[in-house]
């Protein structure tokens, strides 16, 4: 099944901790009934797809706390 775009690249610099960041971009795609926040590196490395749950507002805050929460679990942990 294809990928629909919801939400093309967006880059975005994450503080991970005091004077820690790292320099991302995601995407929101759709697959089927499911939707995904795709996040890379800067230089397009592949860092982790999150299934975003059901009923989370696909605006660019809520995307934003995604990704922060996301990064301190599988970045900096």
């Amino acid at each position: 099944m294809a990928y629909t775009t919801i939400q093309d690249w967006v880059d975005s610099r994450v503080v991970l901790r005091t004077d820690e960041y790292l320099d991302v971009k995601y995407r929101v795609v759709r697959q089927g009934d499911l939707v995904y926040q795709e996040i890379c590196e800067a230089d397009g490395s592949p860092i982790h797809t999150l299934k975003i749950p059901e009923g989370v507002r696909l605006d660019r805050s809520s995307l934003e706390v995604l990704l922060r929460y996301v990064l301190l679990d599988v970045v900096a942990a």
